[in-house]
């Protein structure tokens, strides 16, 4: 028994090292935050907008697959902000080489999590025009359509673009999501510290930063169809601050957040 039990041991030990298996670390700090259900979703939400793929494939044009994507680079915050996810949402989390993924494949499991985009919808324009063809696709459930369609995904892109944007009720959850993606707090040895988010094709998003953290220095657009913002002002950093403890960063954000914070405040 003693030998069988040491081999069966080894097996899993190797399974471990070789398929990138990990457990959850339930002492994780956000165990601690006592988030709500809600939050979670509003954020994750935001953070699908900024580092999510909604995605659809075909298996040898003979079956539709769906899946949802966050790919982040592995860091345990990461790796316990996506578990924290998965538990609240459902998928799986799962490290490959220097990445941590959080994945949705099961059909019937993503026809479920989509209605959360019916509460609290994305708002940049590629992720709409993702989730609608892929919301399309399940209805039709036709290879022809898909093989014929998918390159057209983002044909209605610009009629985003083009619509006035309503600032939604969620939108302070959603942005913390969304900065845990594509946010970056900076701090120098000139003391010139500035935080700075910026999004492809989506202008529309980023004023409605500048105007949610009453900044006053323009967007810029500094290379093709990127949008950005930095801010160097101190009474706005501080709003930014305040903002990420109020609605907090879940991931390996927080980190470079909680330096920032300890910087401007000293």
């Amino acid at each position: 028994t003693v030998i069988i039990l040491f081999f069966a041991i080894n097996i899993l030990m190797d399974k471990i090292k070789n398929d990138k298996i990990f457990f959850n670390n339930s002492s994780s700090s956000l165990n601690l935050l006592n988030l709500d259900n809600d939050y979670i979703k509003k954020f994750w939400v935001g953070l699908m907008d900024g580092d999510g793929s909604i995605q659809v494939n075909h298996w040898l044009k003979k079956s539709l697959q769906y899946r949802l994507v966050i790919k982040l680079k592995y860091d345990i915050l990461n790796f316990d902000m996506l578990n924290l996810i998965a538990k609240t949402i459902g998928g799986y989390v799962r490290i490959v080489k220097q990445d941590v993924i959080w994945v949705v494949n099961k059909k019937e499991d993503i026809e479920e999590i989509i209605k959360i985009f019916e509460e609290y919808p994305l708002l940049t324009s590629k992720k709409i025009c993702q989730l609608n063809f892929l919301k399309t696709c399940l209805t039709k459930n036709s290879m022809d359509y898909y093989l014929n369609n998918r390159n057209n995904k983002y044909d209605n892109q610009r009629d985003i673009l083009k619509a006035p944007f309503v600032t939604p009720s969620y939108f302070k959850e959603w942005l913390s999501g969304f900065v845990e993606a594509e946010g970056c707090f900076s701090l120098r040895k000139s003391n010139a510290h500035s935080f700075s988010i910026g999004q492809n094709d989506d202008i529309y998003l980023i004023e409605a930063i500048k105007l949610y953290f009453e900044a006053s220095n323009a967007v810029r657009n500094s290379y093709g169809n990127f949008y950005a913002l930095e801010i160097y002002k101190k009474e706005v950093l501080k709003k930014i601050i305040t903002h990420c403890l109020n609605y907090p960063l879940l991931g390996e954000k927080k980190i470079s957040f909680e330096k920032f914070s300890e910087k401007l405040n000293n």
